[in-house]
């Protein structure tokens, strides 16, 4: 048991319709038999890009400044611009331009990981940065928005 949180990318397809010139094909594979997958039926596409475990301050960043301070372990909107801010003040930290406990601070809860800025602290922080630079990269910088849409929940 924990805090588990998740980055989810999704992506719309809604093969279905003509009109969008969606083609290609699909083959899965489980214990050696394919999954019949039609792919004029796939409406979405769905990838997990983001995982930590524990990282109470990347949490407490999400809740203050997606979910509008609510706790919930419902999924949340995040923009290119949020992730823009994160990848912000991760890299100050990593720089060690700005003090962790005053950023990006810890926070304790139920099963959330420890409180100590440590070798964990910053493990999460590097992570953070790849996730988000990867994001990034994927949005084509020329639009306001990803192409996509990016989702942030958590479970404990």
């Amino acid at each position: 048991m924990g805090l588990d949180m998740y980055l989810t990318k999704r992506i719309y397809i809604d093969a279905e319709y003509n009109h969008r010139n969606i083609s290609g094909s699909i083959q899965i594979t489980q214990d050696g038999k394919e999954i019949p997958i039609k792919s004029d039926r796939i409406k979405y596409i769905e990838e997990s890009v983001g995982y930590w475990r524990k990282a109470n301050h990347i949490h407490k960043w999400f809740v203050d400044n997606v979910q509008s301070g609510k706790d919930d372990c419902e999924q949340y909107d995040v923009s290119k611009a949020q992730c823009e801010k994160l990848l912000e003040l991760c890299k100050k930290i990593k720089n060690k331009e700005s003090r962790p406990e005053e950023v990006l601070p810890r926070e304790s809860g139920f099963f959330f990981g420890g409180t100590d800025y440590d070798e964990y602290y910053e493990r999460d922080i590097d992570s953070t940065i790849e996730i988000m630079e990867t994001i990034l990269f994927e949005c084509d910088a020329s639009k306001d928005y990803f192409g996509f849409d990016l989702y942030y929940q958590s479970s404990w």
